[in-house]
């Protein structure tokens, strides 16, 4: 079978365009923060706010998520998103952690 030059390009532009979005992915879940990472544990990190150790910490609220800190750098429908608080590494937006805040 004899492959026309714009079959090529046309299969070429697929597989490259795939390849860059199968990095993406990658990418993103090798920078999420983790609940054993040393950082994350030092203010008390997690990924799911509704599995704050509220005894440990009384300063935790109802409606508290990364998602809505604003030290949380990612939209607000994004899942995971950036956080001043770990440079690289990305948190869980429904997650929560000590450091809080809003402006």
């Amino acid at each position: 079978m004899k492959t026309s030059r714009r079959h090529f390009l046309l299969l070429s532009a697929g597989v490259g365009s795939s390849l860059v979005l199968s990095q993406a992915a990658f990418s993103a879940t090798v920078n999420r923060l983790g609940e054993t990472d040393p950082k994350a544990q030092a203010v008390g990190y997690v990924e799911d706010a509704s599995k704050v150790d509220k005894a440990k910490f009384p300063g935790f609220a109802a409606g508290q998520t990364c998602a809505s800190c604003s030290l949380f750098q990612g939209a607000a429908t994004d899942a995971y998103g950036g956080c001043t608080l770990f440079g690289d590494k990305q948190v869980a937006a429904r997650g929560w952690c000590s450091s809080y805040s809003t402006m």
